[in-house]
């Protein structure tokens, strides 16, 4: 069974988001567009009917944006660097073990080149940015988004996640901010709780281990009253670490969508929560 197969639930995803209609465009009446933090999947997500429903209904409850940025985990580099700005770039397949039609996807966006002049007008002077003209969306990006705007009619670029220092992000994603009054909707990309070595049960249903469901009722705890220094904390304060994150980046990309919300202390809003193989795919906007 494939993609292009009509018994494929992405197949049935695409016959589904071709009668959803028109999708009405942002426009500087609507305001900045919320910053949005995605526990994103790999290419299991294809297979998933009802995160994909969710996926997409979150993305047609905002307004379609001119673009996107994205910060994905799968993407840690200093300085900071870009993805191609060229049209239909080729993915990044950096994911291993997966069905061969896996690698034969593809999310051909258009020429990206004036969202790369926004975003380096609101970088600091001086910062210097590397565009790796040869680098495609890596699966933290295109896997979600093709699942959210499946028309990859946008354009996309990814920048890379220079620290995991929690202030340095959160200062990165103020920079960010100002894009938002543009229409470019601003995400990061990661995963909730990505224990991987820790799971013992690789049922898609499987339950939540302790500390995986420990970690998110901590995290949607605090981002629930936005208690940013709670959450910068986490490496200490969080339950079930470190079997929560054995290594920190998909955790931290949260802290580029808290910086380029209007108020980074101010709640979230979740649209996405549950589990997937026991890990939290808990996913929130930012306004």
């Amino acid at each position: 069974m494939t993609p292009t197969s009509p018994e494929h639930p992405f197949t049935r995803h695409l016959a589904r988001t071709a009668q959803a209609g028109a999708h009405a465009s942002w426009t500087p009446e609507h305001g900045p567009l919320p910053a949005l933090y995605l526990s994103h999947g790999a290419p299991p997500l294809f297979e998933e009917a009802a995160w994909m429903d969710r996926l997409f209904a979150w993305a047609r409850a905002l307004p379609r944006p001119r673009a996107i940025l994205i910060v994905s985990a799968h993407w840690e580099q200093a300085p900071l660097a870009i993805s191609s700005t060229a049209a239909h770039t080729t993915p990044v397949y950096d994911f291993g073990g997966f069905d061969p039609m896996y690698y034969r996807m593809r999310y051909d966006t258009p020429d990206a080149t004036e969202l790369a002049r926004q975003v380096l007008a609101v970088l600091p002077d001086g910062e210097t940015v590397h565009e790796h003209r040869s680098r495609g969306l890596d699966h933290g990006a295109w896997v979600p988004l093709k699942v959210m705007y499946p028309g990859a009619d946008l354009p996309v670029l990814q920048l890379s996640l220079p620290t995991q220092d929690p202030a340095r992000l959160l200062a990165l994603g103020a920079r960010l901010r100002e894009l938002r009054e543009h229409g470019v909707l601003v995400i990061g990309s990661g995963f909730m709780t990505h224990g991987l070595p820790f799971l013992r049960d690789m049922r898609v249903d499987a339950p939540a281990p302790g500390w995986s469901a420990d970690f998110d009722a901590w995290a949607a705890e605090a981002l629930a009253r936005g208690d940013v220094d709670e959450l910068a904390g986490f490496r200490h304060r969080a339950p079930g670490m470190p079997y929560a994150h054995p290594t920190v980046e998909h955790f931290t990309p949260l802290f580029v969508t808290l910086g380029a919300a209007t108020d980074p202390g101010a709640p979230v809003t979740t649209t996405v929560d549950g589990y997937f193989m026991g890990l939290a795919k808990r996913s929130f906007e930012a306004a």
